[in-house]
Protein backbone atom coordinates (compact mmCIF):
# COMPACT_ATOMS: atom_id res chain seq x y z
CA UNK A 1 0.00 0.00 0.00
CA UNK A 2 2.93 2.18 0.15
CA UNK A 3 2.91 2.75 -3.36
CA UNK A 4 -1.16 4.10 -3.19
CA UNK A 5 -0.10 6.61 -0.38
CA UNK A 6 3.10 7.97 -1.69
CA UNK A 7 0.88 8.38 -5.68
CA UNK A 8 -1.83 9.88 -3.25
CA UNK A 9 0.96 12.29 -1.85
CA UNK A 10 1.78 13.02 -5.23
CA UNK A 11 -1.77 13.31 -6.71
CA UNK A 12 -2.54 16.21 -3.89
CA UNK A 13 -0.05 18.09 -4.65
CA UNK A 14 -0.33 18.23 -8.36
CA UNK A 15 -3.62 19.13 -7.76
CA UNK A 16 -3.11 21.73 -5.59
CA UNK A 17 -0.72 23.35 -8.19
CA UNK A 18 -3.52 22.80 -11.17
CA UNK A 19 -5.96 24.67 -9.14
CA UNK A 20 -3.17 27.40 -8.22
CA UNK A 21 -2.55 27.77 -12.35
CA UNK A 22 -6.98 28.20 -12.24
CA UNK A 23 -6.51 30.46 -9.57
CA UNK A 24 -4.37 32.87 -11.69
CA UNK A 25 -6.27 32.15 -14.84
CA UNK A 26 -9.25 33.42 -13.04
CA UNK A 27 -7.33 36.71 -12.16
CA UNK A 28 -6.00 37.20 -14.93
CA UNK A 29 -9.83 36.57 -16.22
CA UNK A 30 -10.93 39.38 -13.60
CA UNK A 31 -8.36 42.20 -14.79
CA UNK A 32 -8.70 41.79 -18.23
CA UNK A 33 -12.70 42.16 -17.40
CA UNK A 34 -11.60 45.24 -15.50
CA UNK A 35 -9.77 47.14 -18.22
CA UNK A 36 -13.30 46.24 -20.40
CA UNK A 37 -10.80 43.97 -23.02
CA UNK A 38 -13.24 40.92 -22.06
CA UNK A 39 -17.18 42.33 -21.54
CA UNK A 40 -18.73 40.23 -18.65
CA UNK A 41 -20.92 42.06 -16.20
CA UNK A 42 -18.70 43.57 -13.66
CA UNK A 43 -21.24 43.50 -11.16
CA UNK A 44 -21.09 39.91 -11.02
CA UNK A 45 -17.18 39.05 -11.86
CA UNK A 46 -16.31 41.67 -9.08
CA UNK A 47 -18.02 39.91 -6.51
CA UNK A 48 -17.19 36.40 -7.46
CA UNK A 49 -13.84 36.12 -8.51
CA UNK A 50 -12.37 36.70 -5.41
CA UNK A 51 -14.36 33.80 -3.84
CA UNK A 52 -13.36 31.57 -6.88
CA UNK A 53 -10.06 32.28 -6.42
CA UNK A 54 -9.89 32.04 -2.67
CA UNK A 55 -10.78 28.18 -2.91
CA UNK A 56 -8.61 27.54 -5.97
CA UNK A 57 -5.56 28.97 -3.24
CA UNK A 58 -6.97 26.91 -0.02
CA UNK A 59 -5.86 23.21 -1.65
CA UNK A 60 -2.10 25.09 -1.85
CA UNK A 61 -2.26 26.55 1.64
CA UNK A 62 -3.25 23.00 2.66
CA UNK A 63 -0.54 20.87 0.93
CA UNK A 64 1.99 23.30 1.98
CA UNK A 65 1.20 22.65 5.76
CA UNK A 66 0.92 19.09 5.53
CA UNK A 67 2.91 17.89 2.61
CA UNK A 68 0.12 16.80 1.00
CA UNK A 69 0.30 13.28 3.25
CA UNK A 70 -2.97 13.47 5.34
CA UNK A 71 -5.37 11.34 4.23
CA UNK A 72 -8.55 14.14 3.97
CA UNK A 73 -6.43 16.46 1.60
CA UNK A 74 -7.93 15.15 -1.48
CA UNK A 75 -11.69 15.72 -0.44
CA UNK A 76 -10.49 19.49 0.55
CA UNK A 77 -8.63 19.38 -2.76
CA UNK A 78 -12.11 18.37 -4.72
CA UNK A 79 -14.35 19.92 -2.44
CA UNK A 80 -12.62 23.35 -2.73
CA UNK A 81 -12.31 22.39 -7.18
CA UNK A 82 -16.18 21.61 -7.10
CA UNK A 83 -17.46 24.70 -5.01
CA UNK A 84 -14.99 27.08 -7.52
CA UNK A 85 -16.26 25.52 -10.47
CA UNK A 86 -20.16 25.55 -8.70
CA UNK A 87 -19.74 29.50 -8.36
CA UNK A 88 -17.83 30.23 -11.80
CA UNK A 89 -20.90 28.05 -13.02
CA UNK A 90 -23.54 29.99 -11.38
CA UNK A 91 -22.45 33.65 -12.40
CA UNK A 92 -21.34 33.23 -15.70
CA UNK A 93 -23.32 29.49 -17.20
CA UNK A 94 -22.63 29.96 -20.83
CA UNK A 95 -19.05 29.74 -19.82
CA UNK A 96 -18.24 28.08 -17.13
CA UNK A 97 -20.32 24.79 -18.15
CA UNK A 98 -16.69 23.22 -19.65
CA UNK A 99 -14.85 23.77 -16.38
CA UNK A 100 -17.38 21.18 -14.57
CA UNK A 101 -15.04 18.62 -16.30
CA UNK A 102 -11.95 19.74 -13.60
CA UNK A 103 -12.81 18.12 -10.71
CA UNK A 104 -13.72 15.29 -12.73
CA UNK A 105 -9.80 15.06 -14.43
CA UNK A 106 -8.83 15.95 -10.58
CA UNK A 107 -10.02 12.71 -9.14
CA UNK A 108 -8.15 10.75 -12.11
CA UNK A 109 -4.84 11.69 -10.19
CA UNK A 110 -6.24 9.36 -7.36
CA UNK A 111 -6.73 6.44 -9.29
CA UNK A 112 -9.74 5.73 -7.00
CA UNK A 113 -13.13 4.33 -8.84
CA UNK A 114 -15.12 4.99 -6.08
CA UNK A 115 -13.77 8.98 -5.56
CA UNK A 116 -14.14 9.85 -9.39
CA UNK A 117 -18.46 8.41 -8.51
CA UNK A 118 -18.27 10.59 -5.72
CA UNK A 119 -16.65 13.57 -7.49
CA UNK A 120 -19.29 13.14 -10.54
CA UNK A 121 -22.55 12.87 -8.00
CA UNK A 122 -21.09 16.53 -6.67
CA UNK A 123 -20.91 18.22 -9.85
CA UNK A 124 -23.84 16.55 -11.46
CA UNK A 125 -25.78 18.06 -8.58
CA UNK A 126 -24.27 21.44 -8.52
CA UNK A 127 -23.96 21.93 -12.02
CA UNK A 128 -27.23 21.72 -12.05
CA UNK A 129 -27.85 23.87 -9.37
CA UNK A 130 -25.66 26.40 -10.78
CA UNK A 131 -27.27 27.10 -14.26
CA UNK A 132 -31.51 27.83 -12.22
CA UNK A 133 -29.29 29.56 -9.67
CA UNK A 134 -27.42 31.37 -12.86
CA UNK A 135 -30.67 32.26 -14.75
CA UNK A 136 -31.59 34.54 -11.69
CA UNK A 137 -28.48 35.97 -10.63
CA UNK A 138 -25.59 35.24 -13.06
CA UNK A 139 -24.95 36.36 -16.26
CA UNK A 140 -27.80 36.40 -18.96
CA UNK A 141 -27.73 33.63 -21.38
CA UNK A 142 -29.34 34.94 -24.40
CA UNK A 143 -28.76 32.06 -26.84
CA UNK A 144 -30.23 29.39 -24.41
CA UNK A 145 -33.42 31.52 -23.65
CA UNK A 146 -33.65 33.92 -26.68
CA UNK A 147 -33.80 36.64 -24.91
CA UNK A 148 -31.84 39.83 -25.15
CA UNK A 149 -28.86 40.54 -23.42
CA UNK A 150 -30.17 43.51 -20.91
CA UNK A 151 -32.85 44.11 -22.40
CA UNK A 152 -34.63 44.47 -19.63
CA UNK A 153 -35.44 43.35 -16.38
CA UNK A 154 -34.99 39.01 -16.02
CA UNK A 155 -38.39 37.41 -16.03
CA UNK A 156 -38.06 33.89 -15.69
CA UNK A 157 -41.25 31.30 -16.89
CA UNK A 158 -41.83 28.06 -16.61
CA UNK A 159 -41.38 27.70 -20.23
CA UNK A 160 -37.73 29.26 -19.75
CA UNK A 161 -37.37 26.48 -16.90
CA UNK A 162 -38.74 23.72 -19.07
CA UNK A 163 -36.34 25.10 -21.68
CA UNK A 164 -32.93 25.14 -19.53
CA UNK A 165 -34.15 21.74 -18.08
CA UNK A 166 -34.18 20.10 -21.27
CA UNK A 167 -31.73 21.98 -24.03
CA UNK A 168 -29.21 23.14 -21.38
CA UNK A 169 -29.35 21.05 -17.84
CA UNK A 170 -30.35 17.44 -19.14
CA UNK A 171 -27.77 17.96 -22.47
CA UNK A 172 -24.34 18.90 -20.92
CA UNK A 173 -25.28 16.62 -17.59
CA UNK A 174 -25.08 13.83 -20.24
CA UNK A 175 -21.60 15.29 -21.46
CA UNK A 176 -20.40 15.19 -18.67
CA UNK A 177 -21.75 11.89 -17.59
CA UNK A 178 -20.28 10.58 -20.80
CA UNK A 179 -16.64 12.12 -19.96
CA UNK A 180 -17.23 10.12 -16.25
CA UNK A 181 -17.22 7.13 -17.66
CA UNK A 182 -13.86 7.78 -19.34
CA UNK A 183 -12.32 9.45 -16.21
CA UNK A 184 -13.77 6.47 -13.96
CA UNK A 185 -12.34 3.60 -16.11
CA UNK A 186 -8.79 5.61 -16.48
CA UNK A 187 -8.86 5.52 -12.71
CA UNK A 188 -9.95 2.01 -12.44
CA UNK A 189 -7.47 1.36 -15.04
CA UNK A 190 -4.43 2.88 -13.90
CA UNK A 191 -5.28 1.65 -10.45
CA UNK A 192 -5.42 -1.70 -11.01
CA UNK A 193 -1.61 -1.09 -12.99
CA UNK A 194 -0.44 0.56 -9.58
CA UNK A 195 -1.24 -2.81 -7.49
CA UNK A 196 0.11 -5.01 -10.31
CA UNK A 197 3.58 -2.57 -10.02
CA UNK A 198 2.55 -2.80 -5.97
CA UNK A 199 2.25 -6.14 -5.76
CA UNK A 200 5.38 -6.82 -8.44
CA UNK A 201 7.61 -4.03 -6.15
CA UNK A 202 6.95 -6.10 -3.31
CA UNK A 203 7.95 -9.43 -4.45
CA UNK A 204 10.98 -7.87 -6.13
CA UNK A 205 11.68 -6.68 -2.69
CA UNK A 206 11.37 -10.42 -1.29
CA UNK A 207 13.57 -11.14 -4.06
CA UNK A 208 15.88 -9.29 -3.58
CA UNK A 209 15.90 -9.77 0.28
CA UNK A 210 16.22 -13.49 0.00
CA UNK A 211 19.14 -12.92 -2.48
CA UNK A 212 20.91 -10.66 -0.46
CA UNK A 213 20.47 -13.64 2.26
CA UNK A 214 21.69 -16.29 -0.20
CA UNK A 215 24.51 -13.87 -1.00
CA UNK A 216 26.05 -13.56 2.70
CA UNK A 217 25.11 -17.54 3.12
CA UNK A 218 27.35 -17.94 -0.14
CA UNK A 219 29.93 -15.66 0.85
CA UNK A 220 30.34 -17.53 4.11
CA UNK A 221 30.89 -20.72 2.56
CA UNK A 222 33.76 -20.43 0.72
CA UNK A 223 36.81 -19.47 2.89
CA UNK A 224 37.17 -15.96 3.45
CA UNK A 225 39.50 -14.98 6.26
CA UNK A 226 42.70 -14.51 5.01
CA UNK A 227 45.50 -15.36 6.64
CA UNK A 228 43.73 -18.36 5.92
CA UNK A 229 45.88 -20.91 7.89
CA UNK A 230 48.42 -18.63 10.09
CA UNK A 231 50.22 -21.35 11.78
CA UNK A 232 51.36 -22.83 8.55
CA UNK A 233 54.32 -21.17 7.29
CA UNK A 234 54.83 -23.79 4.35
CA UNK A 235 52.48 -22.15 2.26
CA UNK A 236 50.33 -18.69 1.27
CA UNK A 237 47.20 -19.02 0.24
CA UNK A 238 44.66 -16.12 -1.64
CA UNK A 239 41.30 -15.91 -3.36
CA UNK A 240 38.53 -13.45 -4.50
CA UNK A 241 35.06 -14.38 -5.68
CA UNK A 242 33.38 -11.59 -7.40
CA UNK A 243 29.80 -12.50 -8.59
CA UNK A 244 28.19 -11.11 -11.50
CA UNK A 245 25.18 -11.40 -9.90
CA UNK A 246 23.50 -11.29 -6.55
CA UNK A 247 24.30 -15.40 -6.24
CA UNK A 248 27.44 -16.66 -8.69
CA UNK A 249 27.57 -20.14 -9.78
CA UNK A 250 31.54 -19.91 -9.08
CA UNK A 251 33.58 -21.44 -6.40
CA UNK A 252 36.42 -21.76 -4.80
CA UNK A 253 37.85 -23.85 -1.51
CA UNK A 254 41.37 -25.06 0.10
CA UNK A 255 41.64 -26.74 3.36
CA UNK A 256 43.98 -29.21 4.88
CA UNK A 257 43.50 -33.21 3.70
CA UNK A 258 45.49 -33.82 6.81
CA UNK A 259 48.64 -32.57 8.27
CA UNK A 260 50.58 -33.04 5.61
CA UNK A 261 48.61 -32.13 2.42
CA UNK A 262 46.74 -29.22 1.24
CA UNK A 263 43.87 -29.18 -1.14
CA UNK A 264 43.14 -26.22 -3.37
CA UNK A 265 39.84 -26.15 -5.70
CA UNK A 266 38.23 -24.07 -8.16
CA UNK A 267 35.02 -24.59 -10.10
CA UNK A 268 32.42 -22.52 -12.13
CA UNK A 269 28.81 -23.97 -12.32
CA UNK A 270 26.93 -23.69 -15.97
CA UNK A 271 24.39 -20.69 -15.62
CA UNK A 272 24.14 -18.17 -13.27
CA UNK A 273 21.68 -16.95 -10.17
CA UNK A 274 20.06 -19.38 -7.95
CA UNK A 275 19.86 -22.35 -9.55
CA UNK A 276 23.62 -22.49 -10.23
CA UNK A 277 24.20 -21.36 -7.12
CA UNK A 278 22.64 -24.31 -5.38
CA UNK A 279 24.24 -26.56 -7.84
CA UNK A 280 27.38 -25.35 -6.67
CA UNK A 281 26.75 -25.68 -3.07
CA UNK A 282 26.26 -29.76 -3.93
CA UNK A 283 29.49 -29.80 -5.89
CA UNK A 284 31.72 -28.15 -3.34
CA UNK A 285 30.30 -29.82 -0.53
CA UNK A 286 31.27 -33.68 -2.47
CA UNK A 287 34.34 -32.64 -3.51
CA UNK A 288 35.35 -31.93 -0.16
CA UNK A 289 34.01 -34.84 1.24
CA UNK A 290 35.11 -37.10 -1.25
CA UNK A 291 39.09 -35.98 -0.87
CA UNK A 292 40.93 -38.26 1.13
CA UNK A 293 44.51 -38.63 1.46
CA UNK A 294 44.29 -42.36 0.27
CA UNK A 295 42.18 -41.98 -2.74
CA UNK A 296 43.75 -40.29 -5.91
CA UNK A 297 41.84 -37.31 -7.53
CA UNK A 298 40.91 -38.97 -10.50
CA UNK A 299 39.01 -41.59 -8.41
CA UNK A 300 37.51 -38.44 -6.65
CA UNK A 301 36.33 -36.46 -9.80
CA UNK A 302 34.94 -39.87 -11.14
CA UNK A 303 32.72 -40.82 -8.02
CA UNK A 304 31.43 -36.87 -7.55
CA UNK A 305 30.77 -36.88 -11.04
CA UNK A 306 28.64 -39.74 -11.07
CA UNK A 307 27.12 -38.24 -7.72
CA UNK A 308 26.19 -34.74 -9.37
CA UNK A 309 24.47 -36.66 -12.54
CA UNK A 310 22.02 -37.94 -10.03
CA UNK A 311 21.05 -34.67 -8.65
CA UNK A 312 21.12 -32.87 -11.94
CA UNK A 313 17.56 -32.42 -13.29
CA UNK A 314 18.46 -28.98 -14.66
CA UNK A 315 21.10 -30.46 -16.70
CA UNK A 316 23.86 -28.04 -14.96
CA UNK A 317 27.79 -29.10 -15.62
CA UNK A 318 30.43 -27.78 -13.62
CA UNK A 319 34.28 -27.41 -14.60
CA UNK A 320 36.24 -28.14 -12.03
CA UNK A 321 40.01 -27.97 -11.52
CA UNK A 322 41.44 -29.52 -8.09
CA UNK A 323 45.25 -29.85 -6.71
CA UNK A 324 46.37 -31.51 -3.58
CA UNK A 325 49.67 -30.20 -2.52
CA UNK A 326 52.35 -32.06 -0.60
CA UNK A 327 53.98 -29.91 2.04
CA UNK A 328 56.71 -32.33 2.58
CA UNK A 329 57.95 -33.04 -0.96
CA UNK A 330 56.63 -30.33 -2.99
CA UNK A 331 54.31 -33.07 -5.19
CA UNK A 332 51.43 -31.35 -6.69
CA UNK A 333 48.61 -34.07 -7.87
CA UNK A 334 45.86 -32.26 -9.87
CA UNK A 335 42.59 -33.13 -11.55
CA UNK A 336 41.19 -30.73 -14.54
CA UNK A 337 37.41 -31.25 -15.30
CA UNK A 338 37.02 -29.27 -18.10
CA UNK A 339 38.39 -25.93 -16.28
CA UNK A 340 41.06 -23.13 -17.36
CA UNK A 341 44.73 -24.16 -17.80
CA UNK A 342 46.42 -22.76 -14.74
CA UNK A 343 49.87 -20.81 -14.78
CA UNK A 344 52.91 -21.57 -12.86
CA UNK A 345 55.31 -19.64 -11.44
CA UNK A 346 58.70 -21.09 -10.89
CA UNK A 347 60.93 -19.58 -7.86
CA UNK A 348 62.64 -16.54 -10.08
CA UNK A 349 61.10 -16.70 -13.09
CA UNK A 350 57.50 -15.26 -14.48
CA UNK A 351 53.82 -16.77 -14.52
CA UNK A 352 53.93 -19.02 -17.72
CA UNK A 353 50.99 -21.53 -18.87
CA UNK A 354 50.72 -24.90 -17.51
CA UNK A 355 49.90 -27.11 -20.42
CA UNK A 356 47.39 -29.99 -19.16
CA UNK A 357 44.66 -31.36 -21.16
CA UNK A 358 41.23 -31.13 -19.62
CA UNK A 359 39.14 -33.63 -19.11
CA UNK A 360 35.15 -33.73 -19.37
CA UNK A 361 33.05 -31.62 -17.30
CA UNK A 362 31.09 -32.48 -13.96
CA UNK A 363 27.76 -33.84 -14.22
CA UNK A 364 27.86 -33.95 -18.07
CA UNK A 365 27.54 -37.40 -18.21
CA UNK A 366 27.58 -40.51 -16.18
CA UNK A 367 30.67 -43.58 -15.78
CA UNK A 368 32.96 -40.64 -16.33
CA UNK A 369 36.83 -41.58 -15.38
CA UNK A 370 39.15 -38.77 -14.54
CA UNK A 371 43.34 -39.05 -14.95
CA UNK A 372 44.92 -36.87 -12.00
CA UNK A 373 48.27 -35.75 -12.78
CA UNK A 374 51.00 -34.53 -11.02
CA UNK A 375 53.50 -31.83 -10.71
CA UNK A 376 56.49 -30.76 -8.92
CA UNK A 377 57.27 -27.69 -7.27
CA UNK A 378 59.65 -25.97 -5.07
CA UNK A 379 59.90 -23.55 -2.15
CA UNK A 380 59.17 -20.28 -3.54
CA UNK A 381 56.84 -21.95 -6.96
CA UNK A 382 53.86 -20.49 -7.04
CA UNK A 383 50.19 -21.42 -8.88
CA UNK A 384 47.24 -19.08 -9.72
CA UNK A 385 44.25 -20.21 -11.07
CA UNK A 386 41.08 -18.56 -12.37
CA UNK A 387 37.70 -18.82 -13.90
CA UNK A 388 36.30 -17.98 -17.40
CA UNK A 389 34.96 -15.25 -15.96
CA UNK A 390 38.59 -13.33 -16.16
CA UNK A 391 39.44 -14.50 -19.60
CA UNK A 392 36.08 -13.75 -21.58
CA UNK A 393 35.56 -10.22 -19.43
CA UNK A 394 34.15 -7.74 -22.01
CA UNK A 395 35.07 -4.35 -22.63
CA UNK A 396 32.58 -1.40 -23.92
CA UNK A 397 33.80 -2.90 -27.82
CA UNK A 398 32.52 -5.93 -27.10
CA UNK A 399 36.64 -7.60 -27.12
CA UNK A 400 37.51 -9.94 -24.59
CA UNK A 401 39.98 -9.70 -22.29
CA UNK A 402 42.01 -13.00 -23.14
CA UNK A 403 44.92 -15.32 -21.78
CA UNK A 404 47.35 -13.09 -23.63
CA UNK A 405 46.35 -10.07 -21.21
CA UNK A 406 46.35 -12.48 -18.53
CA UNK A 407 49.49 -13.49 -18.76
CA UNK A 408 51.03 -10.62 -19.26
CA UNK A 409 49.51 -8.83 -16.26
CA UNK A 410 51.13 -11.96 -14.68
CA UNK A 411 54.67 -11.53 -15.74
CA UNK A 412 54.13 -7.57 -14.41
CA UNK A 413 53.52 -8.61 -10.99
CA UNK A 414 55.09 -12.18 -10.42
CA UNK A 415 57.02 -11.24 -7.53
CA UNK A 416 53.79 -10.36 -5.56
CA UNK A 417 52.20 -12.27 -3.06
CA UNK A 418 49.19 -13.89 -4.24
CA UNK A 419 46.69 -10.91 -2.79
CA UNK A 420 48.57 -8.62 -3.97
CA UNK A 421 48.61 -10.44 -7.37
CA UNK A 422 44.85 -10.61 -7.45
CA UNK A 423 44.41 -7.18 -6.53
CA UNK A 424 46.18 -6.27 -9.04
CA UNK A 425 44.95 -8.47 -11.88
CA UNK A 426 41.56 -7.71 -11.05
CA UNK A 427 42.35 -3.68 -11.16
CA UNK A 428 43.54 -4.97 -14.96
CA UNK A 429 40.25 -6.11 -15.68
CA UNK A 430 38.34 -3.47 -14.19
CA UNK A 431 40.22 -1.06 -16.11
CA UNK A 432 39.96 -3.45 -19.59
CA UNK A 433 35.89 -3.65 -18.89
CA UNK A 434 36.33 0.23 -18.93
CA UNK A 435 32.35 -0.33 -16.75
CA UNK A 436 31.16 -2.39 -19.37
CA UNK A 437 28.62 -4.88 -17.56
CA UNK A 438 30.14 -7.97 -15.70
CA UNK A 439 28.29 -10.92 -17.57
CA UNK A 440 30.40 -13.67 -15.65
CA UNK A 441 31.55 -14.77 -12.28
CA UNK A 442 34.79 -13.92 -11.93
CA UNK A 443 37.21 -15.85 -9.42
CA UNK A 444 40.39 -16.35 -8.80
CA UNK A 445 43.33 -18.17 -6.77
CA UNK A 446 46.61 -18.23 -5.97
CA UNK A 447 48.55 -20.29 -3.85
CA UNK A 448 52.28 -20.14 -3.38
CA UNK A 449 54.62 -23.30 -1.86
CA UNK A 450 56.79 -21.12 0.97
CA UNK A 451 58.59 -23.80 2.35
CA UNK A 452 58.98 -27.59 2.96
CA UNK A 453 56.98 -29.16 5.80
CA UNK A 454 59.67 -30.44 8.49
CA UNK A 455 57.95 -34.04 9.61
Amino acid sequence: MNAFMENETEANLYAARCLVICAFLCAAAWLLTVFRIFILPLEIVNPTMPVIIFFFLIPALICRRTGGKKGWVKYAILFCSVMGIFILSSAMPKHGVMAWTMPLMLSCHYYSKKLSRMTLIASQILFSASIYIGMFVGEWDQILLDAAYYSGPRVITKEHLYDATIFFVLTRAAILLGLSFICTTLAERTRRLLERQAKDSEERQRIETELDVANRIQADMLPCIFPAFPERPEFDIYAVMNPAKEVGGDFYDFFMVDEQHLAVVIADVSGKGIPAALFMVIGKTLIKDHTKPDISLGAVFSEVNDLLCDANSEGLFITAFEGVLDLVTGEFHFVNAGHEIPFIAREGEDYEPYRIKPGFVLAGMENMKYQAGSIQLAPGDKIFQYTDGVTEAMNGKEELYGMERLGSVLRMNTAKKPEELLAAVKEDVDVFAGGAPQFDDITMLCVEYVKRMEK
